[in-house]
């Protein structure tokens, strides 16, 4: 079987990549939301969360049995030793099940969405690698009204992230997401094409006949719909590839 056309995408908390990645997934790409894996492998009864409880406690359970990714995000969030604790239990379960599921994949191009894209060592797995970023203003005002945080609160969680002009460096595609929704969409269209010029991709979706969301420029855009900031809740909780919000 071929293997998949695998881009990574990352960028800093608030930036806007579910609203990139959910347009590459209207455009035909099969996406890996590393955060949702991180959920998925931390199920209540896993041997991931049964390592998490008995390093952190059993403070970090919700009464469903469920971890608690805020209780655990308040923890980690200003003790590096934590973080690097919690880290060496989740990060290679979950690396490995993003690999997996990569592997299994029977589409043309799949996106890895992770924010600890390069310092879990899975831009190593990638053909090409985009970062999503924003003007540092508009990152905190979207991460305070999108999860109702104080400035300070923010400003810990983007303080806590490796600077995003890191990030940029070591990326080869750039996706600025300081305008509107529908320019940044524009963005990802035009990345999207030199893709399926690169795998000769004619099995996916014509972009002009693809059915997506329909985002519409907004002179107040701050980056994310709605649906964008329910998506991107767990930037400021635990997060994926053995990170969290510390990292995306």
């Amino acid at each position: 079987m071929r293997r998949p056309y695998v881009i990574g995408l990352t960028g800093n908390i608030a930036c806007g990549k579910s609203l990139v990645l959910r347009e590459l997934a209207a455009l035909g790409a099969e996406t890996i939301d590393a955060d949702q894996v991180a959920r998925d492998v931390m199920a209540p009864g896993s041997s991931v969360l049964e390592a998490i409880t008995e390093t952190f406690g059993p403070d970090v359970l919700r009464p469903d049995g469920t971890l608690d990714r805020r209780a655990l995000g308040a923890i980690v969030f200003r003790d590096p030793e934590a973080l690097r604790r919690l880290e060496a239990i989740t990060h290679p379960v979950i690396v490995a099940e993003i690999r997996r599921r990569v592997e299994e994949s029977n589409r043309r191009v799949v996106v890895i969405d992770a924010i600890k894209l390069f310092e879990s060592s899975l831009a190593s797995d990638c053909d090409e690698v985009w970062v999503v970023t924003c003007r540092p203003e508009q990152q905190l005002a979207r991460l305070i009204a999108r999860d109702a945080l104080s400035e300070e609160e923010a400003l810990a969680r983007i303080r806590a992230q490796p600077p995003q002009e890191e990030k940029i460096a070591r990326a080869d595609r750039v996706i600025d997401n300081s305008g509107s929704m529908e320019v940044t969409r524009q963005q990802v269209q035009a990345l999207w094409r030199e893709v399926l010029a690169k795998t000769d991709g004619t099995d996916c979706p014509m972009l002009a006949g693809s059915s997506r969301p329909s985002y519409t420029a907004n002179a107040s855009h701050v980056g994310e719909s709605k649906e964008d900031i329910q998506d991107e809740e767990a930037d400021t909780d635990v997060n994926a590839c053995g990170g969290t919000g510390t990292a995306r």
